[in-house]
């Protein structure tokens, strides 16, 4: 299936499989997207304004540029995912897995994010300024470039992540766990000398 430019809004798309599907400019707002199962789905510049998508699957699909506001995305999964340059704001979130995820210049910022797996993720640039990632799995992310201005990371696992020197200091990290090297980091951005 191949849709452009096409209004959903308000559709019941509850337990549908978007296996292979393409959408582009296409506007899920309000729809029930509930329990819907996404694989190799491709979605560009879509609108998913308040759509219902609880307990949703997405395996290796790609929602590029898109939009997710007021959006209910509690006990969703997305694993192998790209989110590039995709937004999500005033959205209900927690608890949510982006396992592997791309999420390249994505709009973050102010979400309740605490306990959320990201592991393995990308969030090279992103935005998560005032993002409360409290108790997340963080494991392996690569946070290069990411502004991170407020985020809280009390209580994250970030061993093995890749956080650039201004997240050390612009962060909230008090009782993360972090591997030597990423500690060497943290000490370094705060301006300490290792000595013998």
């Amino acid at each position: 299936m191949h849709l452009t430019d096409t209004d959903l809004d308000d559709s019941d798309q509850r337990d549908t499989d978007f296996t292979d599907a393409v959408y582009e400019d296409c506007t899920f707002r309000s729809a029930d997207l509930s329990r819907v199962t996404t694989t190799r789905a491709t979605f560009t510049r879509c609108d998913f304004t308040g759509a219902d998508m609880v307990a949703s699957r997405h395996l290796g699909s790609a929602f590029r540029n898109c939009t997710f506001e007021r959006t209910l995305l509690w006990d969703t999964v997305f694993e192998g995912c790209s989110l590039l340059g995709t937004t999500v704001r005033d959205s209900r979130v927690r608890p949510v897995t982006l396992r592997d995820c791309d999420l390249t210049l994505a709009g973050l910022g102010g979400l309740d994010l605490r306990k959320a797996v990201l592991a393995g993720s990308r969030l090279r640039e992103a935005n998560v300024v005032d993002a409360d990632l409290r108790e997340a799995d963080l494991t392996g992310c690569d946070l290069a470039g990411a502004r991170t201005v407020g985020l809280k990371l009390g209580g994250a696992d970030l061993r093995g992540a890749r956080i650039d020197a201004a997240t050390w200091v612009a962060a909230s990290v008090r009782g993360a766990r972090i591997d030597p090297a990423q500690a060497f980091d943290y000490a370094v951005a705060h301006g300490l000398v290792l000595a013998d």
